[in-house]
């Protein structure tokens, strides 16, 4: 049996080993393309979020969707429905229940990643290893041990790969980051990040999903098996075998956008806390969030998110000895501290209330996704690469080992 067949049924431990064994043996190296050459991409996991960025990969020039891949039927249904409304052509392209098959395929240049976290790295590896580019949602890694397994994979095959982090193309995100280089703000010792919503996410309120409709033993992967459960599957985020709860779902956003723009590695220390407001007895992951990050040089990061009130929204802060810069994923504000010589400046792109979760403008999916685009067709490196993805989960996986172990932890 081959590595690629083996990936599907393996748990964890082997998973992560069969994945740098096939790096190092270099099983496919993925294709130069052209600008000339239409980039053919599947889409792995054909969820919610997966059809977010479908509306994105239609417009971008040639770039052509030609399958599917999903374990869930009912899902392929509804992104057949959605691709009616955005682009009919595409709406009865290929769909198959196992990943494999559409790496094996040698038509397909690329894959879009939008499964389930604890698949994002073996797929990812999986891609590489078939020679193919990889565009990646976030959270890059479910364990943090499964970084060398996708440095390696990702060096033997080439392949450009790009991490759903879509702020680090969001022209306004990087203005603020050309202001911070440029000491605006004198130097940044804290930042304050928030996602903080009012909504009823916990409710189990879900359709009847018939378990012959799915391949539920693919969906665990290489989490332990267990018996099927419909709602684990549709709010796999914020069950520990599949997701991480608010820390791997939100805080990864807005702490890479920090390592980003103030060039920091992975957090040194982390001290969390957690509640349960609504979803107790529902969700595993408290649904009420706090982490204080320590990097080295004296900079701290502190991260809120809630889903029982709204204050902030979603938005990061830069605090400084001049003053703060504020973003959220529509604008941008320079804000003096009291008399101090520094000129307040804005540039707002979206219209809207304060800390939105999205915006009409900018169309940060779609300034991400051409910018993949772009990278892979010149072979360069593009803005979210795998390591900017394993910097910023490690991040949201200390602080969720802080708040599982109660207690402060620390790294080296």
């Amino acid at each position: 049996m081959s590595v690629l067949n083996r990936l599907a049924h393996l748990d964890r431990r082997e998973m992560l080993a069969a994945g740098t064994l096939a790096a190092a043996q270099g099983l496919s190296a993925a294709r130069p393309i052209s600008s000339a050459d239409s980039i053919r991409l599947a889409v792995l996991g054909s969820g919610g979020r997966a059809r977010h960025l479908m509306r994105s990969v239609v417009k971008v020039p040639g770039l052509e969707l030609v399958a599917l891949a999903d374990v869930r039927e009912d899902q392929v249904t509804t992104t057949r429905g959605h691709l009616r409304d955005i682009a009919p052509a595409k709406a009865e392209i290929q769909a198959v229940k196992d990943f494999r098959a559409v790496l094996d395929r040698q038509d397909i240049d690329a894959v879009l990643i939008g499964s389930p976290d604890h698949w994002h790295a073996p797929m990812t590896i999986a891609a590489c290893q078939a020679g193919k580019h990889v565009y990646v949602e976030k959270p890059l890694t479910h364990d943090p041990a499964e970084a060398k397994a996708l440095r390696d994979a990702q060096a033997a095959s080439k392949s450009i790969c790009q991490v759903g982090m879509q702020q680090r193309s969001m022209p306004h995100i990087l203005k603020a980051g050309e202001l911070i280089r440029a000491g605006a703000i004198g130097r940044v010792h804290k930042v304050h990040l928030s996602w903080n919503r009012n909504s009823a996410r916990f409710k189990k309120d879900i359709p009847a999903i018939a378990e012959n409709s799915v391949d539920w033993r693919a969906f665990v992967g290489g989490a332990p098996r267990q018996a099927y459960d419909p709602y684990k599957m549709v709010h796999w985020r914020w069950f520990w075998d599949f997701g991480g709860g608010i820390f791997t779902d939100l805080m990864v956003h807005w702490i890479d956008v920090a390592h980003a723009l103030l060039d920091l590695k992975a957090p040194v220390g982390a001290a969390s806390v957690g509640t349960f407001i609504n979803a107790e007895g529902v969700w595993e992951t408290p649904d009420s969030v706090q982490t204080l990050l320590t990097y080295p040089g004296g900079v701290t990061a502190h991260f809120e998110g809630t889903f029982s009130n709204a204050r902030h929204g979603a938005m990061i802060c830069f605090m400084g000895t001049e003053g703060s810069i504020y973003c959220d994923r529509g604008r941008m504000e320079l804000i003096p501290d009291p008399n101090k010589p520094v000129k307040p400046q804005e540039l707002v792109l979206g219209q809207g209330r304060r800390g939105a979760d999205f915006y009409d403008q900018p169309d940060g999916e779609l300034l991400h996704i051409t910018d993949w685009v772009s990278a892979v067709r010149a072979g360069t490196r593009p803005s979210a690469p795998l390591e900017a993805g394993i910097t910023a989960a490690n991040a949201a996986h200390l602080a969720n080992r802080s708040l599982r172990e109660k207690r402060i932890v620390m790294e080296g």
